[in-house]
Order: C-alpha cells, then structure tokens, then sequence
C-alpha cells in the first residue's frame, strides 16, 4: 500500500541506488586494479634496475688514471630495496582485495569491509614511507650534498636514475589510488549510516 501512496517513487530510488552502488562496485575494480598494477611495475622497474659505467679513478697525479668499471644496482641501497619490499606487499594486496572484491561484488560484510579500509590505510602509509625514503637517497644522487662531501651520481648513471624516478612516481600513483580507494570506501560507509 505505502508504494501506491508515493507513486511508486520508492522503487525508482531503490533502482538508482542499485545503479550507484554498481558504480562504485566497477571503480572500486578499477582503482585495485590500478594500486596492483602500478605498484607491480614499480617494484620490477625498481627491482631491475642496474647500471654498470666504466669510470677513470685517479690514485694520484704522478700516475695515469685507471678505467674501473664501476656497477649501480638497486640492492646496493636499503631505501631502494625497502622500496621495493613496500610495492611488493602493496601489490599483493592490491592482488588479494580485488579478487575479494570481484567475490563480493561491492556488498559484503562490514567486518570484512572495514579490514580491508585499514589494510588500504597501511598500504597507503606504507608506499609514503618507501616513496619518501627512495626520493630521499635519489635526490642525494641527483644534487648530491657539497657538506658531506657526497659527489652527484646522476651525472655518470643517467639510466640508472631515469629508472629510479620512474619507479617513484608509478609507485606515487598507486599510493593515490590507494587513497582514493579509502576515500571511496568510507564515503560508502557514510552513505550507509
């Protein structure tokens, strides 16, 4: 009786919120699939990257200059591989949420929706902490630091570095698709209380 008394205005906005939570249901998918992929190649960019360069090394005056061949490699820095540990994990769960999220198909319970918020916010924190700590030491290679007398290795590793401020702003996306998963997820929450 009561839908005869509104004129059937309940069901329309059952369908349009039926039609809403579909939507978000498909960019939901879509920002996990983003995190995981960019997080993804961000780690193997990172994880991959060597360089090696013949350099001239100068024992003394008196003496010519020996050509060393002289190899950067990710692993050779803690913040590269913790970098890389971080996107590792980040794409994991990126992995394992959107195949819960494909299971569930933008329902499920709020137990498991509410984890998988502060999951999110742990990865979110965890790929700032590694992007901070690679752009830190990358910066480090790239200016170098005249009070500690740190040379600039940018200038000698070209490839090396291009690789390292690729990896950065890949796994910087993936963080923002992070957030705007939270985002998105606890704007549903709201919508629900």
């Amino acid at each position: 009786m009561e839908r005869a008394n509104n004129g059937g205005l309940d069901g329309i906005m059952h369908k349009s919120k039926e039609k809403e939570g579909y939507a978000i249901g498909w960019l939901e998918l879509v920002l996990r699939f983003l995190a995981f992929l960019l997080t993804l190649i961000a780690a193997i960019l990172l994880g991959i990257d060597k360089q090696t360069k013949i350099v001239p090394i100068k024992i003394s005056t008196d003496l010519p200059a020996f050509n060393v061949p002289v190899t950067a490699k990710s692993s050779y820095v803690s913040a590269f591989v913790y970098f890389v540990v971080a996107n590792s994990i980040a794409c994991a769960f990126a992995a394992l949420s959107l195949a819960l999220a494909f299971m569930r198909k933008g329902g499920g319970k709020g137990i498991i929706r509410l984890i998988i918020i502060v999951v999110d916010l742990m990865m979110i924190a965890l790929l700032f902490s590694g992007i901070g700590a690679t752009g830190a030491v990358g910066l480090i290679g790239f200016k170098g630091n005249s009070h500690l007398m740190w040379n600039k290795v940018c200038n000698v590793y070209g490839k090396f570095c291009h690789q390292v401020m690729g990896s950065l702003a890949l796994s910087l996306f993936g963080a923002i698709a992070f957030v705007l998963l939270v985002s998105l997820s606890v704007s549903k929450l709201y919508n629900r209380a």
